[in-house]
C-alpha cells in the first residue's frame, strides 16, 4: 500500500449495525488502514427513520456523511450496503479509490412460474391471518419462496422502505462503474446468489472476484480475518 492513511468506508448489510464489523475492523486497522463504519439510517432507535426512504436518500445521506473526506477513499459494501456503493460508484467515480463488493444485493430477478404461483397462494393465505399457524407459514414463504427474510423482521417505516430499495434493479448500472473492483462472494450464499457475482464481474469492466469455499452470506462472521486480509491483498496489489 502507497499510503499507510488510506481510508475504508464500510456499509452494512440491511438490519445490521457497525458493532457487527468490528472484528473485520481492527483486522484492518493493523494494517495502517483507516477504517470508518457507520451505522445505516433505520435499523437502530437513534437512528430511526421520519419517513420512508428509497435507495436514493440513501445515496444522499452517505454523500453528505463521507463529505469532509477530500481524499479519494475505498468502499466496502456488503449486502443492502453494496446497493448503496453500487450505485454511488456509478455516479461518483471521482470519490473512490477502490470498490469492494461482499455479497452484494442489487440484482432483481424475474420470477419463476413456481415463485408466481406461490405469490397466488399466498394472496388466498392473507385471508387466513386468523390462523395460529399463519406467521409460522409467513416467515417460511419469505425466506424459502420470495428469499427476502430481512422484510418480515422489518418494522414501521423501514417496511415501505424496504419495498421501495428492492424495486429497483441495479443491474444498468454495473457497466458505469470504472472503479478498480473486488467482488467477494460466498459459494454457498442463499440470499445474494453466486449467478449475481458472476453478473456483476462480467458487467463491471475493471473487476476482479474471490469465491469463497463453503461460506455463506456473511463472510465478515464466518471469517472476518481471512475477509480483512482479502481486502488488503487487493490494495496492495493495485495501488
Amino acid at each position: 500500500m502507497q499510503n499507510c492513511q488510506d481510508t475504508i468506508i464500510i456499509l452494512h448489510g440491511w438490519g445490521s449495525s457497525k458493532e457487527k464489523w468490528q472484528e473485520v475492523k481492527e483486522n484492518l486497522e493493523k494494517q495502517g488502514l483507516k477504517i470508518i463504519v457507520p451505522d445505516l439510517p433505520g435499523f437502530k432507535k437513534e437512528t430511526e427513520l421520519k419517513n420512508p426512504w428509497d435507495l436514493d436518500d440513501y445515496i444522499n445521506w452517505f454523500k453528505n456523511f463521507s463529505s469532509e473526506i477530500s481524499e479519494p477513499f475505498f468502499l466496502l459494501g456488503h449486502s443492502f450496503g453494496g446497493r448503496i456503493s453500487i450505485k454511488y460508484a456509478a455516479q461518483h467515480p471521482e470519490k473512490l479509490k477502490g470498490l469492494i463488493l461482499v455479497s452484494a444485493a442489487g440484482i432483481k430477478h424475474k420470477r419463476t412460474f413456481k415463485q408466481n404461483l406461490f405469490f397466488q397462494i399466498a394472496k388466498i393465505g392473507n385471508k387466513f391471518s386468523f390462523l395460529p399457524f399463519f406467521n409460522l407459514f409467513r416467515k417460511a414463504f419469505y425466506k424459502f419462496i420470495v428469499r427476502e427474510k430481512d422484510y418480515i423482521h422489518t418494522q414501521g417505516f423501514l417496511k415501505e422502505t424496504f419495498k421501495k430499495i428492492i424495486s429497483q434493479d441495479l443491474t444498468p448500472h454495473l457497466s458505469q462503474i470504472k472503479t478498480p473492483t473486488l467482488i467477494i462472494w460466498g459459494e454457498k450464499d442463499k440470499i445474494t446468489l453466486l449467478s449475481d457475482a458472476n453478473l456483476m464481474n462480467k458487467k463491471i469492466q475493471n473487476s476482479k472476484l474471490e469465491v469463497l469455499k463453503n461460506i455463506g452470506h456473511s463472510p465478515y462472521k464466518e471469517i472476518p480475518i481471512d475477509l480483512a486480509n482479502k481486502v488488503v491483498n487487493f490494495i496492495k496489489q493495485n495501488f
